[in-house]
């Protein structure tokens, strides 16, 4: 079934509290149905706000990228699963990616493995002591969580294409999105929302660019807008 264009945009509430995160919501009202909670919210009260999201209608994606022994990632992904989140990050290394398959069991919990975070290059790969280039490593991950039975790939836009063609109809959830002309920010491997829709991308991952706009809910639906047209 096509994923429609609204679902498609998930907003990232990267702010500091559940007041701020409520708030948020509610300037965003129907335009947005799809909210990521990440470390800092979920440390500050974000998890009881992600049930009441998921019990308000709303798609929830907990980004806690685990990693960790193989019990305690299947009985956090377990934990997850409970909350009503749709999506669930972990690290794509193969033993955490086997124990949160295992964890997610016959739940609707899509598990999405995180190949290479966006604000790292190649150097940054070098300096952690790894002998691969971005590109390969992704590529390396994504092959490993798709024989593993992972739901979908996290991953820059930039490798998307790429990637599509080795992961077949896995999902690709791709953060490090800025609508033309906005700020990079810390984020290296960027790319617009309509060249993200283009390469293969089925969820786009969108923070500041909505979060610091003057008009929020313009914001996001100026996005689902250029994504809807994308995809026509």
């Amino acid at each position: 079934m096509p994923i429609p264009p609204r679902e498609r945009l998930i907003v990232a509430l990267d702010l500091p509290d559940v007041t701020a995160a409520e708030a948020m919501v509610e300037k965003l009202g129907d335009a947005v149905s799809f909210y990521k909670i990440g470390f800092e919210l979920a440390l500050a009260g974000g998890i009881p706000f992600a049930q009441e999201l998921a019990r308000s209608g709303k798609k929830v994606f907990l980004d806690l990228k685990l990693h960790d022994i193989a019990n305690t990632v299947k009985r956090a992904t377990e934990r997850a699963a409970e909350l009503g989140a749709t999506f669930f990050t972990v690290h794509a290394f193969p033993p955490t990616m086997r124990a949160a398959v295992e964890g997610r069991e016959k739940s609707t919990l899509k598990i999405l493995a995180v190949t290479v975070l966006t604000s790292w290059d190649d150097a940054d790969l070098v300096e952690a002591g790894y002998a691969h280039s971005v590109k390969d490593l992704v590529r390396m991950r994504a092959k490993q969580a798709r024989e593993i039975g992972v739901d979908g790939i996290v991953a820059s836009a930039a490798e998307a294409a790429d990637l599509r063609k080795k992961i077949g109809s896995m999902l690709l959830v791709t953060p490090g999105i800025r609508p033309a002309g906005d700020a990079p920010g810390d984020q290296k491997r960027i790319v617009t929302p309509k060249d993200a829709i283009r390469a293969g991308s089925d969820y786009l991952v969108v923070g500041r660019p909505v979060l610091n706009a003057g008009d929020p809910k313009a914001a996001a639906e100026a996005i689902v807008a250029e994504i809807a047209q994308t995809l026509t």
